[in-house]
């Protein structure tokens, strides 16, 4: 995703004119991309970064929807964690979010779930930008209303833009490029870009949350006057197909349908939020959750543990078909996850030191021995989207872009295919940690005492810090390798507030990190691997890296003129970044797994790019519900 776009203004006559993203309560569609007249910009009814359109202005809903699946029901949802806040604006740096509370907010696009990046109108109506990319307007539908009744205007996504930029440092770095939001026209808002050329800006711009400016800028029920900057219990007005009903704060939210919703005719609505009621369960541990499931309090459940998936569904109602266990696969999105290394810590400056800690990595035992072998090892930061993952060596436009970086990246990569060290067995691992043993005395360390001893002469300790069960036992799994190393392991497990004030601060050793790749990579490369996010607090950077090759290489990510070059840049990066050895790779699936008590229906098939969709694409299906027993 990314953002930037600079000058237009429209007189209100020309806007009333304008075609539109869809219809509802009157207002039409035309074409997509119809100039309003000599020299004026076109309107058009969708945003994609590179052009690709699939649905036509007019279209009257997607093609994975049941436009005719029923309203009714109640599904029970489980929600790892707790939560004391239901402000969005501070979501990750004051108290927790409660899980569900964004369903009642709205952005002016919408994705589609059968297309890679485009997003056609929810807010908005009708979206217009220039050739050069240097800034975006997006014109607001006539009929969206808030909860209260009241229209949603121009001032609320300003106002939203301002509080989100201002207050919250993960979208302040996702908005960085948009340094201006205003009214030009009757329901025209304008993002100005800080420069051109950059394709992403106005999808980006596309997705800030819209919040009702009035009702935060008015008094509670106790009169006290609301504080965006703040957390909050009260809930919040919205503009969705959902609102807050009850809650009780660190143990369940409630959501209900809104009857009348503004936009139930949208295309983007048609078929979609079909449930009365989704009952979210706040649970602060797996093992509970799941049995919470099994004893038919909840209806769905989401397994993170391929152990547990294997292990833990041998009960009378999935044997006798009454719970579904089902794999979904996920093409809509990569990622790397590993074991990160904080490089403002001295002991993790050397690469040779990082490659020695993934050489003790025994990957292959640990899949076995925890997971049942349900995973694959990372090997690309954008594992699981093949057209951007680096292979074998460099090759055709990708070579270009990295020979004009050959001396600031490492020179292994032109020669050599990144490979993960391979365990699995006694002998692969005493290899491997001979390699890493070797590597480390080439960096400088010794062995004393059967301590491992940095060149200062001070032994070497390592805190690895997670929040998660599942954390802790990939690293009590790794500690031992490490330890015949010489190197001292200790694991912190903290609360999640804890973990995420550290994480905030750089306060660690080494901790697993993830990060997740659109199908579409921009502007967020910079909040996970730019040098300007390094020390930022609060950023996605977590391992401090600040390296010029990876920077240049974000940028002709950012400014790729076409898919191709967005590709090759996009595998240069997984090269550079693979090879530098900033995390020690951990695993992928490839899919999502769930179990379910069979009392629901979904289109056929699901989206390419939609993984389950459930709740929104699915609806409570009466007959199938009648033979699962336990609730109607």
């Amino acid at each position: 995703m990314a953002i930037t776009r600079r000058d237009l203004l429209l007189t209100g006559a020309a806007v009333a004119a304008l075609p539109a993203f869809g219809s509802v309560a009157g207002v039409s569609i035309t074409g997509s991309a119809q100039a309003q007249s000599a020299g004026e910009l076109p309107w058009r009814h969708a945003v994609s970064t590179f052009g690709d359109v699939k649905y036509p202005a007019g279209f009257k809903h997607f093609d994975y929807v049941n436009p005719g699946a029923p309203k009714q029901g109640i599904v029970r949802l489980f929600e790892f964690g707790t939560f004391d806040n239901f402000n969005l604006v501070i979501a990750g740096l004051k108290g927790s979010l409660a899980g569900g509370a964004a369903l009642i907010n709205q952005t002016l696009t919408v994705r589609s779930q059968d297309e890679p990046s485009t997003a056609y109108g929810l807010l908005a109506d009708a979206v217009a930008y220039p050739d050069d990319f240097s800034y975006v307007l997006y014109r607001l539908n006539a009929a969206a209303r808030w909860h209260d009744g009241k229209p949603v205007t121009p001032d609320d996504v300003i106002f939203s833009f301002n509080a989100f930029k201002t207050n919250s440092p993960m979208y302040a770095a996702y908005y960085r490029h948009i340094v201006n939001c205003e009214q030009t026209a009757d329901r025209v808002v304008k993002f100005t870009f800080d420069k051109p050329g950059n394709r992403e800006l106005p999808s980006i711009a596309g997705e800030v949350p819209v919040l009702p400016k009035h009702w935060w800028e008015g008094s509670g029920a106790d009169g006290r006057k609301r504080d965006v900057t703040l957390t909050t219990l009260e809930s919040p007005l919205g503009s969705a197909a959902f609102r807050i009903k009850e809650f009780v704060a660190a143990r369940t939210l409630v959501l209900e349908r809104v009857q009348d919703y503004w936009g139930k005719d949208l295309p983007h609505s048609v078929g979609q939020d079909n449930f009365d009621q989704l009952r979210y369960e706040f649970f602060r541990d797996d093992t509970v959750g799941r049995e919470a499931f099994k004893a038919d309090q909840l209806d769905w459940f989401t397994e993170r543990s391929g152990k547990q998936w294997s292990t833990a569904y041998d009960f009378p109602a999935e044997r006798e078909k009454r719970v579904i266990k089902e794999k979904f696969p996920d093409a809509s999105s990569g990622q790397m996850q590993g074991f990160a290394f904080n490089l403002r810590r001295p002991l993790f400056a050397d690469v040779r030191v990082r490659r020695a800690f993934n050489y003790a990595y025994d990957w292959e035992e640990s899949d076995r021995q925890l997971s049942n072998g349900e995973y694959h090892r990372d090997s690309s930061y954008f594992d699981g989207i093949p057209d951007l993952m680096s292979s074998g060596l460099p090759e055709g436009k990708e070579l270009e872009v990295l020979e004009t970086l050959r001396d600031k990246v490492p020179s292994e990569l032109f020669t050599t295919p990144y490979k993960n060290p391979v365990g699995g067995n006694a002998e692969a691992s005493r290899n491997n940690l001979r390699e890493a043993a070797r590597l480390l005395k080439e960096a400088g360390f010794d062995i004393r005492d059967r301590k491992l001893i940095d060149p200062s002469g001070k032994p070497v300790s390592v805190e690895f810090l997670s929040a998660e069960q599942g954390d802790e036992r990939s690293v009590l799994f790794y500690k031992p390798y490490l330890e015949r190393l010489g190197i001292a392991v200790n694991v912190r497990t903290v609360d999640s507030v804890q973990y995420q004030n550290r994480l905030r601060s750089f306060d660690f050793d080494i901790t697993t990190a993830v990060w997740g790749q659109s199908l579409s990579p921009g502007n967020e490369q910079r909040d996970f691997f730019g040098s300007d996010a390094a020390d930022r607090p609060g950023s996605r950077n977590l391992p401090g890296i600040k390296n010029p090759a990876v920077d240049a290489l974000i940028d002709r990510i950012i400014f790729a003129k076409d898919r191709a070059e967005l590709v090759a840049s996009c595998k240069a990066l997984d090269r550079v970044l693979l090879w530098n050895c900033y995390v020690v790779p951990q695993f992928a699936a490839g899919f999502q797994r769930a179990a379910r008590w069979d009392r629901f229906s979904h289109p056929e098939p699901l989206p390419k790019y939609g993984v389950t969709g459930f709740p929104s694409l699915w609806w409570w299906d009466a007959e199938k519900a009648a033979k699962t027993g336990g609730r109607s």
